[in-house]
């Protein structure tokens, strides 16, 4: 199975972020990251696929997005991913873990 090593974000997103930062008064783009991508991965829907450009300057790595946590992380992905591919086996990882953060973002962002 296909690494993720680095998590690069849309501007959009980036500019979801500074709201949800503010409004939380959590610092980390990482740390709201991993609550919006868990959020969407517990929504037992597939997220559309969508071209999400990687376009502003927030990138991190994988083992700065996932911290402590990363064997975890990569697990509940990789689960989620192997249901996923049973229908759409062109679909990368990294394209996958792209499309659940990008609808874990927008829920994060509409449920404050």
């Amino acid at each position: 199975m296909q690494s993720i090593d680095i998590i690069r974000l849309s501007e959009k997103q980036k500019q979801q972020l500074i709201i949800l930062k503010r409004k939380t008064g959590i610092e980390n783009w990482n740390v709201l990251c991993r609550w919006a991508l868990c959020m969407s991965l517990a929504d037992p829907t597939v997220p559309p696929k969508e071209d999400i450009p990687s376009d502003s300057n927030v990138e991190m790595t994988w083992k700065t997005f996932s911290g402590e946590f990363s064997e975890l992380y990569l697990t509940l992905l990789k689960e989620a991913y192997r249901k996923f591919a049973k229908t759409d086996g062109d679909t990368e990882l990294s394209t996958f873990v792209k499309i659940h953060l990008n609808r874990g973002i927008n829920l994060y962002s509409k449920s404050l």
